[in-house]
């Protein structure tokens, strides 16, 4: 059984809920121009220009394997901005996103649920994504289980477990909790048990080895973990499948100097993958590029979503 849906109606019941507070910066970010992101600083005692650039993935799965999946990509950035560039696998979302803050992490790829907590408590500034030939992209959030695990519909979790991945993530938590009490009227802790993996590779192995009765996840990465043979078709059913959402967003911290920040647009812009790892991996997905993006459109979608889950941005 497969279902799909839209937001419509998630969309319009978040805006008649009581009015959440707007998204907005934290303290130590401004954002004069209105698109969401924190400004550069035009103190220049406020930028930094390091001689090495820290990269870090979004921890769905096993750093060591994505250290070599971008190790050619990271090569051209240290050829077009002139720096090293070293790979620093995050075993988490959160520690991504404090590196990021503290001024460890310079140039990252956020995942789609934490980019509005990186823009808002980091001072991320998301400018690409991943997209097909044909520029189009995006992922969409399945609930999973296995064959014979007595789970026929949605409504057949009622009263069982579900996983989740981290509390953080859109797909592993934030977009199917809005949905469920959407559309089936089931709320974690008084329907079902909510469990946490940690990971959606966790989560996707987790129902494939019966661990977990059932999970949500991001089905990219369910994919590419078929493609590589890691779980087998035959070992998944899918319960429910969403609307397609933006995937990970690529960018930079705020305080980088503007020129740097330019060049490693470029980087990301001029990169040629053909025959390259990045090219075979994220291939599995029918993702060949990288395109310009912007956090107050491509997020809007996510940022109801965070509406109507009440997520509030603490930044301290």
């Amino acid at each position: 059984m497969k279902a799909t849906t839209t937001l419509t109606a998630l969309a319009a019941l978040a805006f008649a809920l009581p009015a959440q507070a707007e998204f907005a910066l934290g303290d130590r970010y401004t954002d004069a121009d209105g698109d969401l992101i924190a400004d550069i600083p035009e103190d220049p005692s406020e930028l930094i220009d390091p001689s090495t650039l820290i990269f870090a993935y979004t921890p769905v799965e096993d750093p060591a394997v994505y250290a070599e999946v971008w190790a050619d990509f990271l090569d051209h950035m240290s050829d077009v901005t002139g720096r090293d560039v070293q790979f620093f696998p995050v075993q988490s979302n959160a520690a991504q996103i404090e590196a990021m803050r503290a001024g460890r992490l310079h140039v990252a790829g956020f995942n789609t649920g934490s980019n509005p907590l990186a823009v808002a408590c980091a001072g991320f500034r998301p400018f690409a994504m991943m997209a097909a030939e044909d520029g189009s992209f995006g992922y969409e959030m399945e609930i999973i289980t296995y064959p014979g695990s007595g789970i026929e519909s949605v409504e057949d979790i009622r009263g069982g477990q579900l996983a989740h991945t981290a509390e953080t993530s859109n797909s592993g938590f934030k977009a199917p909790s809005a949905i469920l009490f959407d559309e089936f009227n089931m709320t974690a802790g008084e329907d079902f048990e909510a469990v946490f993996s940690g990971a959606h590779d966790n989560s996707i192995l987790g129902v494939a080895n019966r661990d977990y009765p059932a999970a949500t996840i991001a089905n990219s990465v369910m994919e590419r973990m078929m493609e590589r043979d890691v779980v087998s078709e035959d070992q998944i059913v899918s319960l429910y499948q969403s609307q397609t959402f933006p995937t990970t967003g690529y960018g930079t911290v705020y305080n980088l100097t503007p020129e740097l920040q330019e060049a490693v647009q470029e980087a990301f812009f001029s990169y040629d993958w053909e025959g390259t790892p990045l090219a075979e991996e994220f291939g599995r997905n029918g993702e060949s590029q990288f395109i310009p993006i912007t956090f107050e459109e491509d997020w809007a979608v996510i940022r109801t979503i965070d509406e109507f889950n009440g997520v509030e941005y603490n930044c301290n």
